[in-house]
């Protein structure tokens, strides 16, 4: 059983590299996906999403601040 997995997986490690090294367009649209996704998850929180329970809660009480937050509503 692990033989059939382990050939399974290197098909399949096989296949990925095969397609990446051989495209042209492809990997200019997949960088462009992967810079994109750094600005959604790394910059905009940055400035869209303060650390809410870090400014509310006291240092040592976070779960207790979440947990009476939760119960509050």
């Amino acid at each position: 059983m692990k033989a059939r997995l382990k050939h399974f997986a290197v098909s399949v490690w096989h296949l990925y590299y095969d397609g990446f090294r051989s495209m042209t367009v492809g990997r200019t649209l997949w960088a462009v996906i992967l810079i994109k996704l750094f600005i959604i998850f790394a910059v905009l929180k940055l400035f869209f999403f303060p650390n809410f329970i870090h400014e509310h809660a006291q240092k040592g009480q976070e779960a207790e601040f979440v947990s009476s937050q939760i119960l509050k509503k």
